[in-house]
């Protein structure tokens, strides 16, 4: 029973917004995104018309929510004292509060500071909330209307680093950059006694301790120091042995340690009476520790990192509890334990606040881990079931794409790195271009491989294909050739395709197999005929840089390219001219290209972490990006026999601005749902299934293990009430 109850709760935690927003939300999203091991994900079997998801998750999610709204980084987070709700500082100079089980913005934003607000806190009955900002005034808010209480705190001559209310709610405890602490009259406002001065340095982190009896503080003079908070005077020697600044401090919930965060990427515990360190540091982030702070019952620490990482300790051991919590894409700046200590919130320099379930170990959705250096190239076979992937280890892995699991062992043979990589049209081989000047065929089943090396080129191997009927493969060189070969036998057809002057970056065939094009670090791009190895027309010529990556549109009847001088262009095939201006937008190489499979978009992959979608015949950006990543290999998965009801033909005008173009006219907006072009709502999709792929069998690539949604059952708008199987068949 007690299993169910805490399911229950979960269920709610998770889906309590989009179905106070939309009801019927509870059966087309809510169920289909319940874990595998939920009692609810039984009940969402008797739901036949909804989407299916391919990737489920096992286990709730460790990320919750994540809480958007801020337009820069989040600096600060706090829990209110009955966990109802989060605080949250941000560089865009405001305060929100937000509804923590829902994830909703409860009123406006707390506007009045003139810069960043660097620290925000709660007061122990939960009236008010302080902060501190870098305009080098605090300000104490009422937590339910939102405004301001009395004139702002000043007295500090410089930035205000860090706020915290006294136990008993009756003084504020400030450190600024001005190497000073204050103590502040809550009430009036007015300043305690003298600075507190000492430091050397700024003033980073100050917290009282749970009795109210003494202040710490951690500075960039690399020393923590403890004070006793009526007399204003230092408490023994300074706190030593962090060997950079210290970040973030804060007693434990008896008052009987003190955990700190420092720039040396380690997490300290020491003694608050003696002041003596208790065993050794806290090791395992990869850089700075940004924030620290105890679980409620002292028995685990919780820290976020500029690695982007949140990590849980055990306070007793100094052990890591799990895996890190991984989910922001840039430093975490605070991070705190919600008052009964099942959740965590972190606030991030990606301009979001996530909300962590605290209990649950499991990660979700881990990458696909074997290679143990860089993966250049990875495919999908047709039939969607596998992955490929090439790696600087020199190596080739097979992998399930449902369960991301490592099928059979690599594939070796290559004595350099693996650069390219592909499936036959059938699925049956795997073909792979490496550093080594070689070509080698694979049986995709058992892994050997069929035949010898394919060996004619004189440098490396940067980009293979199988041609459409499976019976050749095409391959460019760093030795600037393209040569093509039988499958079969692995016999040179013909002589190399010769005329560019630098590398060949990448080759593919036409759809109908009769054209071959090149993309070169030439700048150029050429077309070849497949059959005689003539080359057909001129280069087609018009980037400034090396062209990185060339596809053909799926009628044959274009040709798109992207390069190192940042654009992609569209040429027509037949007669080599560019068609239309170049599509700019990417700040940074286009490492790679594709068409859509209805040839009515292109995607592009850039080193500007981005990827961008195209609309082929207004020549336009469709949107601005797709977000940040860390892989910049795309390719469209194609999405076939998608119900008429669910595609619309409208303007994409009517959409909102913020949402992100999915494909189709489906349009994915910030807060996850998934509209269509009048953003009517037909999908919520939790954030840790983001990002996510579409799945059909013809899916041609995918870049890590994502989960993927298939929408052609699925039942939304006016007949929702259909994805019910038994209201189906009673109507049929």
């Amino acid at each position: 029973m007690l299993t169910i109850i805490e399911d229950g709760i979960k269920f709610v935690s998770n889906f309590a917004g989009i179905i106070n927003e939309s009801t019927p939300h509870l059966y087309v999203s809510a169920l289909q995104f319940s874990p595998a091991r939920s009692q609810f994900t039984c009940k969402a079997g008797n739901f036949a018309k909804t989407a299916q998801v391919v990737g489920q998750h096992q286990d709730w999610p460790r990320n919750q929510n994540v809480l958007k709204g801020h337009t820069d980084s989040v600096l600060s987070v706090a829990f209110s004292p009955d966990g109802r709700h989060i605080v949250s500082g941000s560089r865009d100079h405001t305060i929100r509060v937000w509804d923590a089980q829902t994830g909703g913005q409860v009123g406006n934003p707390l506007q009045g500071h003139t810069d960043s607000v660097l620290s925000v806190a709660f007061s122990p009955d939960g009236r008010h909330i302080v902060s501190g900002s870098h305009d080098d005034t605090i300000q104490v808010w009422d937590a339910q209307t939102g405004g301001q209480v009395g004139n702002p705190l000043q007295g500090h001559t410089s930035s205000v680093l860090s706020v915290a209310f006294s136990p008993d709610g009756r003084h504020i405890v400030s450190g600024s950059d001005d190497h000073t602490i204050r103590v502040w009259d809550a009430q009036t406002g007015g300043q305690v006694g003298n600075p507190l001065q000492g430091h050397t340095s700024s003033v980073w982190s100050v917290a009282f301790s749970p009795d109210g009896r003494h202040i710490v503080s951690g500075s960039d003079d690399d020393t923590i120091r403890v004070w006793d908070a009526q007399t204003g005077g230092q408490v023994g020697n300074p706190l030593q042995g962090h060997i950079s600044s210290v970040w973030s401090v804060a007693f434990s919930p008896d008052g009987r340690h003190i955990v700190s965060g420092s720039h040396d990427d380690t997490i300290q515990v020491w003694n608050a009476q003696t002041g003596g360190q208790v065993g050794n540091p806290l090791q395992g982030h990869t850089s700075s520790v940004w924030s620290v702070a105890f679980s409620p019952d002292g028995r685990h620490i919780v820290s976020g990192s500029r690695d982007h990482t949140i990590r849980v300790w055990n306070a007793q051991t100094g052990g890591q509890v799990g895996n890190p919590l991984q989910g922001h894409t840039s430093s975490v700046w605070s991070v705190a334990f919600s008052p009964d200590g099942r959740h965590i919130v972190s606030g991030s320099d990606d301009d979001t606040i996530r909300v962590w379930d605290a209990q649950t170990g499991g990660q979700v959705g881990n990458p696909l881990q074997g290679h143990i250096s860089s993966v250049w190239s990875v495919a999908f076979s047709p039939d969607g079931r596998h992955i490929v992937s090439g790696s600087h280890d020199d190596t080739i892995q097979v992998w399930n794409a449902q369960t991301g699991g490592q099928v059979g062992n690599p594939l070796q043979g290559h004595t350099s790195s693996v650069w390219s990589v592909a499936f036959s049209p059938d699925g049956r081989h795997i073909v792979s271009g490496s550093r080594d000047h070689t070509i080698r065929v694979w049986n995709a089943q058992t892994g050997g491989q069929v035949g010898n090396p394919l060996q004619g080129h004189t440098d490396s191997v940067l980009s293979v294909a199988f041609s459409p009927d499976g019976r050749h493969v095409v391959s460019g060189s760093d030795d600037h050739t393209i040569r093509v070969w039988d499958a079969q036998t692995g016999g040179q057809v013909g002589n190399p395709l010769q005329g560019h002057t630098s590398s060949v970056l990448s080759v593919v065939f036409s759809p109908d197999g009769r054209h071959i094009v090149s993309g070169s670090h030439d700048d150029t791009i050429q077309v070849w005929d497949a059959q005689t190895g003539g080359q057909v027309g001129n280069p087609l010529q018009g980037h400034t840089d090396s062209v990185l990556s060339v596809a053909f549109s799926p009628d044959g009847r274009h040709i798109v390219s992207g390069s190192r001088d940042h654009t992609i262009r569209v040429w027509d095939a037949q007669t080599g001219g560019q068609v239309g201006n170049p599509l700019q937008g990417h700040t940074d190489s286009v490492l790679s290209v594709a068409f859509s499979p209805d040839g009515r978009h292109i995607v592009s992959g850039s080193g500007d972490d981005t990827i961008q979608i195209w609309e082929v015949e207004r020549n336009a950006q469709v949107n601005h990006h797709l977000g940040e990543h860390t892989h910049h290999l795309v390719a469209f998965s194609p999405l076939a026999n998608i119900s008429s009801s669910i595609m619309h033909n409208h303007s994409i005008g009517n959409v909102k601005k913020n949402s992100k173009y999915l494909k189709y006219d489906l349009y994915l907006q910030q807060d996850g749902w998934i509209v269509g072009p009048n953003g009517q709502l037909l999908l919520w999709v939790p954030s840790s299934y983001i990002p996510f792929t579409w799945y059909t069998p013809q899916t041609h690539l995918i870049i890590s293990h994502f989960p993927a949604l298939e929408l052609c059952r699925m039942a939304h708008g006016p007949a929702w009430h259909q994805c019910f199987s038994s209201f189906t068949h009673s109507n049929a």
